[in-house]
């Protein structure tokens, strides 16, 4: 670490806590056996420089890498395979949009940030052999950093991730949530279900940190790299968010014309400018490269030919408050404070799904939702052709124009990253009374396995919500296997039958000891289960939670079968191989059977593969975060974060919890203040130098 960066970290440390001597005692950190800091602290700045010093601990070179990433200077710091990513995040303006939202964000988030970012610079300073010689290049950390690294996260990975082409990839990038009502509840205490799916790697990771402020008990989880906590929940309330079917970025491809481009028929000139990015090449010399930047009345062009370009449009670069918004939902103390956060709508994405101690339920469409002079979601979902400025929508809609739902009569909500017309079965919100453009109109197997399980129980004890949570039985298995074995009982192929026999025998989970898993699923991806075509009645919104079904093709389902029964037992030897044999965690120094599969096949389990060989495919995201939780007169909760609360090299939490993920259990949320003196492990104490050991 160079001296002039030392000096300047002390200095900042130095002028933290001489000003606020009574801050550093009461400020402190009691580490659990799953590497989750428990922080107790009187004052908002002692908890967030808590929070920062905590996240470094568990995950200073992801937080540096990360953040040189989200700079914009990755290929500066890494080498010119990062040109790529440095160029769309100066095309899109975020540098210049960060020092924006650093002067106008409200003075408390600014507070927050500046605590933050002190935490995880006085640990850098205090702990420099934690960190990679390659990553200090991004030392010291500013606020900046905080504001370009949540957009990054939000604007390309989320609000624009499927404009960008980024999110592809990932076959189930989403989330399920329950929230269940005290007269569906066998306890009679309101219940929520939080399960976000994500990769299991870079931004995408979670930090579990349990926070205590003063009488505000707080748990729950945050992006790496970010304060605060974004799914949580405290003595009197919770929530959860799911990736929401909403439109709120647009993709426009215009003609261009003698340098410019056309808009209602008529030759605009761009607004143009350049970025001079530097470029490691070979470990040492950097050059530079100008990147031409083009703007449009629609947004910035991240595409071009020599005929057309594309530009971008999204919601949201005007709401620099998301995380002052979470911030006060993990305070509020019932529902009426919780909906007056909502009501900031600062927080662009994301279903919102609460329950509290009180016995509400609620379900928001939440969003950033563009007001558009008209089009339904097929129009608006594409790249939109032409320039019309008729298209160039300005306004959002407010809150109160949003789908919702508080205590339905059935006594549940859920969602599955369906749209909001299947919160509820039978339907209570109708899309008819909404814009055509707000969500579109489907409802996918898994959103229908989370709907049968509710259906199918009138009264839920909290561990049959763990197992439904934990479920990994295939609703499309369910559907489709009695036409399927009506056609090979139709046909003349002994294999085809022999098939059958295992299918027969197979419990219809993909759990690691399923036999009949691999057949059914090698099977089900050449059949193809989003093909419409397919079946003999297609999905409809009457009957959404029990079509599509029947098979349109008979023949071609056997045959089908038949030579996949016919790969798998001329690698395998047999077709009765246990699923856990074949899908795969492997992750730092694990290797362990997986269980559950992506959502397409109605898995509620979710476990999406990220890559395969010859012999095995692997798990690379799905079930990030799990919590189970009761609201009676004491909160119980049950967790799990799925790849462990560190990505340390030498951390026994990088992966520490794979192994309960494999065996489909969650442990317990240590949230009472018997429950994390009885679990700690160590205890750390602020000092004016940073956080040292306590020493009984």
């Amino acid at each position: 670490m160079t001296k002039p960066f030392a000096l300047l970290l002390s200095t900042l440390i130095f002028l933290n806590f001489s000003c606020s001597p009574q801050e550093n005692q009461s400020t402190q950190i009691a580490w659990d056996s799953w590497g989750v800091p428990h922080i107790t602290a009187d004052t908002t700045d002692g908890l967030f420089f808590a929070q920062g010093w905590a996240q470094m601990h568990n995950h200073a070179n992801t937080i540096l890498e990360l953040y040189g990433n989200s700079r914009g200077r990755a290929a500066e710091y890494w080498g010119k395979d990062n040109v790529q990513n440095d160029m769309l995040i100066h095309t899109l303006g975020f540098e210049e949009l960060a020092e924006v939202w650093g002067e106008t964000q409200d003075p408390e988030q600014k507070n927050i940030y500046k605590a933050f970012v002190r935490g995880l610079n006085s640990y850098a300073e205090a702990h420099p052999e934690a960190i990679a010689d390659k990553n200090k290049v991004v030392l010291p950390i500013t606020t900046n950093d905080i504001n370009m690294h949540s957009m990054y996260v939000i604007f390309t990975r989320f609000i624009a991730g499927g404009d960008l082409g980024r999110v592809q990839q990932w076959p189930d990038l989403g989330s399920n949530a329950y929230a269940i009502a005290p007269k569906k509840s066998a306890s009679g205490n309101s219940m929520l279900v939080q399960n976000p799916h994500l990769p299991w790697w870079k931004e995408f990771l979670f930090f579990e940190s349990h926070l205590r402020l003063g009488d505000k008990n707080m748990y729950g989880v945050t992006l790496v790299g970010l304060p605060g906590i974004s799914i949580g929940f405290n003595e009197n309330l919770g929530w959860s968010h799911t990736n929401n079917p909403i439109d709120n970025a647009d993709t426009y491809e215009l003609e261009l014309k003698d340098g410019g481009y056309l808009l209602d028929g008529e030759r605009k000139d761009f607004e143009t400018s350049s970025k001079t990015i530097k470029i490691k090449i070979n470990d040492s010399t950097l050059v530079d490269q100008e990147i031409p930047i083009l703007r449009t009345v629609h947004g910035p062009v991240v595409n071009k030919t020599e005929e057309k370009v594309l530009a971008l449009r999204m919601v949201g670069l005007d709401k620099p408050n998301a995380f002052l918004q979470w911030w006060h939902m993990v305070l509020s103390n019932n529902f009426e404070e919780f909906e007056t956060a909502l009501h900031m709508a600062e927080i662009p994405f994301w279903n919102v799904m609460y329950a509290d101690k009180e016995g509400n339920i609620f379900y928001l469409f939440n969003g950033l939702v563009p007001k558009r002079s008209s089009g339904d979601w097929a129009y608006w979902n594409r790249i939109i052709p032409g320039g019309k400025s008729a298209d160039v929508w300005t306004e959002v809609h407010s809150y109160s124009d949003l789908p919702r739902i508080k205590n339905p009569e059935i006594g549940w909500l859920q969602n599955a990253n369906d749209p909001p017309w299947t919160s509820t079965i039978p339907i209570t919100l109708h899309p008819e009374d909404y814009p055509a453009y707000m969500s579109p109109i489907r409802m996918s197997f898994r959103p229908q396995r989370s709907v049968r399980m509710l259906l199918e129980d009138d009264s839920i004890t909290f561990d049959e919500l763990v197992d439904y949570k934990l479920s990994t039985r295939l609703e499309f298995a369910d559907r489709i296997l009695d036409d399927l074995f009506k056609a090979i009982d139709a046909s003349d192929s002994e294999k085809a039958k022999e098939a059958k026999t295992v299918l027969e025998n197979w419990d219809r989970e993909s759990n690691a000891d399923s036999k009949g898993m691999l057949l059914f699923y090698k099977w089900a991806k050449k059949f193809n289960v989003w093909n419409k075509a397919n079946y003999t009645e297609p999905w409809s919104l009457e009957k959404p939670n029990t079509t599509p079904d029947g098979i349109a093709d008979p023949e071609r389902a056997v045959n089908l079968l038949e030579q996949t029964a016919t790969e798998i037992e001329a690698k395998y030897g047999k077709l009765d191989v246990p699923w856990g044999d074949y899908y795969r965690i492997v992750y730092n120094d694990k290797n362990l059977p997986a269980n559950g599969i992506d959502g397409s096949m109605g898995v509620f389990r979710v476990a999406w593969p990220a890559r395969a060989d010859e012999n095995n495919m692997y798990v690379g995201g799905g079930d990030s975060w799990v919590g189970v939780i009761e609201f009676g007169e004491q909160v119980k909760a049950k967790v799990l974060l799925s790849y462990g609360n560190s990505t340390q090299k030498d951390s026994p939490h990088n992966g520490d919890q794979l192994e309960l993920f494999s065996k489909k259990e969650l442990r317990d949320a240590w949230f009472t203040e018997e429950d994390v003196k009885e679990n700690t492990v160590r205890i750390e104490v602020l000092t004016e130098t940073g956080f040292v050991n306590k020493v009984d």
